[in-house]
């Protein structure tokens, strides 16, 4: 496949408005989470794994309603109210687009923050730790909302919901990091941090511009 060998300026542009909201929403979430593991109360009853994964299973359907749910309610009601009521036409309104977007990115996404969720529940065995898990379901849900305004203003806004990304995946190594300790000990642990970084890496190299190369 193609690519341009050189950026656009309004690319650029783009980019660093997008790195720049990235770098304030991080800050944002991670007071955010911090504040949530650290002020609410230990959860009660939590020590049995059952416990724990119904409350992830309850914190997976907040997820899904106000962030899966809504995505198609406002296509769904877009498509009510005008000529895209017939898909087939292909009548579609910048609004349209973006929330289109927005629920395709969400169906990817909400396969990784579940997996994550219910990981890091299984590696939480208390009330107190637990806390971890309304902590990133409720990151996740703010960031999923900023994802989505931030698109409508413009595409390098949709930046700002960066962190519910970054915290499915960073919840992901620290499980898959913990299985690998039980089955291989600190070997175990590192090695797939390692090859995730590495494939990374690739990503990085090979999809870069063609004159970057």
């Amino acid at each position: 496949m193609s690519v341009p060998a050189q950026p656009a300026p309004d690319f650029r542009r783009q980019r660093a408005v997008g790195m720049a909201g990235i770098a304030v929403a991080s800050l944002f979430a991670s007071g955010l989470w911090l504040g949530i593991d650290l002020w609410i109360s230990p959860l009660p009853g939590m020590e049995s794994l059952g416990a724990r994964m119904l409350l992830t299973l309850k914190c997976c359907c907040a997820a899904v309603l106000f962030c899966l749910v809504t995505g198609i309610e406002a296509v769904a009601h877009e498509r009510l109210t005008s000529p895209a009521f017939d898909p087939l036409v292909g009548f579609e309104t910048r609004r349209l687009r973006v929330n289109q977007r927005y629920l395709q990115n969400t169906l990817e996404q909400i396969v990784v923050f579940a997996a994550a969720l219910f990981g890091l529940a299984a590696y939480s065995p208390d009330g107190s730790s637990m806390r971890a898990v309304v902590a990133t379901t409720a990151l996740w849900i703010v960031a999923r909302a900023a994802f989505w305004l931030g698109y409508h203003r413009s595409a390098a806004l949709r930046g700002l919901g960066a962190p519910g990304m970054a915290i499915s995946m960073i919840v992901l190594l620290y499980v898959v990091s913990r299985f690998g300790h039980e089955i291989a000990g600190t070997v175990g642990a590192i090695v797939p941090l390692a090859a995730f970084v590495a494939i990374e890496a690739v990503l990085f190299w090979e999809t870069r511009p063609v004159k970057e190369r």
